[in-house]
């Protein structure tokens, strides 16, 4: 039958095409120009939508998925919403190993969306049992008919940004792109985007963010993964424990490092300023920004894409929680504008 009608015929043709939004307020003390490529947009409100549907259909299109097979995946959220969404409409059974990390808005998400969950120990080693990745492991062994992503290790997590992300910010920038600020967890994103926007023009500086409390940057500069390194950390979806083949650290010119609390107050500051409602990590990677404009990375030439990752609804009950900020002692050193509440009886 063939359709007419203005309209898409499900919900994932609205994956990819997120806009790109000047950033204004926020940024108006830096020299250069701003601009987040916001991946809120997209209909599962995260940048995780791109490798759910391009790796789930590279799969049935190699015959390793069928009907009645169940997807495995290891997730902060974003990924394990992504790969639930997409398997509702396909048609396949999903199960997700989750970080005790993720906001209890993530994992209710995920289970409103039809996936069996458990939740895993964050602050265990990667070779614990406990730990998500082995957790998944075990699952898939267990359940007949399943497959496991693993967008750790996935070459196409890097394809479907070099695919549909890259393109994107070269086109919307006309070309004149000269940084890409992005974070990195699993590394696909950046490498993937990385890629592309190099083979385009390679003096376009990538800068990946990590948190402090993982190994990525410490590996990309010296190539050895240390232990010392790694200790617990609040932000989601932003730095690892272990090293991702998904990450291409060849193609990171450096990476920046931010913290827990710095990186809460800029996320809330990017809603305050510009109106756009961003998550956790997108608030890091701005914080990057700023860390990178103290120590002279821009001048009045720079167009600087930075890559927001998700929406804010998935932190309500952590970082936009006035109760969750206090209890982190994140109110104590800053002060912090946020709207009141006045109740009338």
């Amino acid at each position: 039958m063939k359709h007419n009608l203005g309209v898409n015929q499900n919900v994932l043709e609205l994956i990819g095409n997120t806009p790109m939004i000047k950033l204004n307020k926020i940024t108006q003390n830096l020299e250069g120009e701003f601009y987040t490529k916001f991946e809120g947009f997209n209909p599962g409100h995260s940048t995780k939508d791109r490798i759910a549907l391009h790796i789930i259909e590279q799969a049935e299109k190699q015959g390793i998925l069928k009907k009645g097979t169940t997807i495995i995946e290891t997730t902060s959220g974003n990924t394990g919403f992504s790969i639930a969404m997409v398997s509702i409409i396909k048609g396949y059974d999903c199960v997700l190993a989750v970080s005790s990390k993720s906001s209890n808005d993530k994992i209710d998400m995920l289970k409103a969306m039809g996936a069996k969950v458990y939740v895993c120990p964050a602050h265990v080693g990667a070779d614990d049992p406990r730990s998500y990745y082995n957790v998944a492991k075990k699952l898939h062994s267990e359940i007949a008919d399943s497959v496991y992503i693993n967008q750790y290790f996935n070459q196409l997590n890097i394809d479907a940004h070099y695919n549909s992300t890259g393109p994107e910010i070269w086109e919307q920038t006309k070309g004149e792109i000269t940084h890409l600020v992005a974070a990195s967890g699993t590394g696909g994103t950046i490498s993937g985007v990385a890629k592309y926007l190099k083979e385009q023009n390679s003096a376009i500086k990538i800068i990946g963010v990590d948190a402090f409390g993982s190994v990525l940057k410490k590996f990309h500069e010296t190539g050895e993964l240390d232990p010392k390194e790694s200790y617990p950390y609040r932000i989601e979806g932003l730095g690892k424990n272990l090293i991702p083949a998904a990450t291409n650290f060849d193609i990171i010119d450096t990476f920046e490092k931010v913290n827990d609390e710095d990186s809460a107050h800029r996320t809330r500051e990017i809603a305050l300023t510009e109106g756009v409602f961003a998550g956790y990590t997108s608030g890091a990677a701005l914080q990057a920004v700023f860390q990178l404009a103290k120590k002279g990375e821009f001048d009045m030439n720079s167009k600087v894409v930075v890559i927001f990752p998700d929406h804010g609804s998935r932190y309500m009950s952590k970082v936009y929680s006035d109760v969750w900020m206090r209890e982190q002692g994140f109110f104590d050193t800053q002060k912090h504008a946020h709207a009141e509440v006045e109740f009338i009886k």
